[in-house]
């Protein structure tokens, strides 16, 4: 699923080339090609699909040239995840009706390969042999506000048996007291987004709670794939309710499961989360892409450039982020809230080309 809009990396990241498009971590790879190929290790190329809107479509095909066109499934509008993955789900019943089906966001950096090739392999064998709908969990490091959080049955025997177990309940993102509540019980897992279901199941599941989008692809058996692919989406799309996986299917089914793995995952959806995962920082804490630069006084700040033949020069900041592009330049606290109020402020008037 690589059709997020959200400006989350703003000014690096844009309307017109969001984060999953952009090399954010600093080794020559988008988001979108590091989870192309690290799928591509576990699962044959030809049976890897990638959704996102039509707009971006050429960004994939410029990021992923070997993606055979019939794999590039293009929305014509954002609608959350919900409808990206009845659409896929449909696409692929048409070429196998049996298929086992495993999908993932794209903005995901993973650390330990091994470990996450074993993970997935485990959790598609339990898909493919049981009528459940999977959830890799991740193994939480801490009292994390910014993830949603998964409590399984069985309490900390459950979650500490290493084996698939049934999910009791779903929780987005709680508060600093709640998260801590949660790390504390040993029972709760972060939710990684990435699922594994039979093609059949998640389509049944989905028909019984989220009837709104699936009536909208009546008809999908004779038109998806064909000359008319196009106009029936849009048709589609625009009666579509926008509305998650999680909170549509997940968190009302009786067939959710969790099989937790740890395998250093990192949902990387701000400039707050890239400064914490961070592996180069100097000894005051500033985590920096720069090649040179001279601080003083300077204190758990982030700075950020394209442009690495600049020096900054930077005196007496403390808990903030400087990003540099060619056409903008952001000095903030390096606070998420604070973030978000400051860049809404894009959406008036004479800001267009900076959005």
């Amino acid at each position: 699923m690589a059709g997020g809009t959200a400006n989350h990396f703003w000014p690096i990241s844009r309307e017109s080339r969001p984060k999953q498009f952009l090399d954010i971590a600093g080794d020559g790879k988008s988001f979108l090609r590091m989870t192309f190929e690290r799928f591509s290790r576990i699962i044959p190329k030809e049976n890897i699909i990638v959704v996102t809107l039509d707009r971006f479509g050429d960004l994939v095909k410029e990021q992923i040239p070997e993606l055979p066109a019939e794999n590039l499934l293009l929305e014509p509008h954002s609608r959350n995840t919900a409808p990206c993955i009845a659409y896929s789900t449909f696409t692929i019943l048409k070429r196998d009706p049996d298929a086992i089906i495993l999908t993932t966001p794209a903005d995901h950096i993973i650390t330990d390969e091994t470990a996450f090739r074993k993970a997935v392999d485990d959790v598609i064998e339990y898909a493919a042999s049981n009528n459940a709908l999977m959830t890799l969990g991740i193994s939480p490091t801490g009292p994390e506000t910014g993830y949603g959080y998964i409590q399984v049955t069985g309490g900390k025997a459950g979650a500490q048996s290493g084996k698939p177990v049934k999910v009791k309940t779903f929780t987005e993102k709680p508060d600093k007291d709640l998260a801590q509540v949660f790390y504390n019980s040993g029972e709760f897992f972060w939710n990684s987004g990435i699922f594994a279901w039979k093609a059949s199941t998640i389509l049944t599941e989905m028909t019984k709670y989220l009837p709104d989008v699936i009536s909208v692809f009546n008809g999908w058996e004779n038109i998806l794939g064909g000359p008319g692919e196009k106009a029936f989406l849009e048709k589609a799309y625009s009666a579509c309710p926008k509305i998650s996986i999680d909170y549509g299917v997940m968190e009302k089914t009786d067939l959710a499961w969790l099989y937790s793995g740890s395998f250093g995952w990192f949902d990387i959806d701000s400039w707050e989360s890239l400064f914490r995962t961070a592996p180069n920082r100097d000894r005051e804490g500033n985590a920096t892409n720069t090649k040179k630069n001279l601080f003083k006084g300077d204190e758990d700040n982030l700075v950020v450039t394209e442009d690495k033949k600049k020096i900054y020069a930077i005196k007496g900041l403390r808990n903030f982020m400087v990003i540099d592009t060619d056409d903008a330049l952001l000095i903030c606290p390096r606070d998420d809230k604070q973030f978000k109020e400051f860049i809404a402020g894009l959406g008036m008037p004479g800001y267009e080309e900076f959005r």
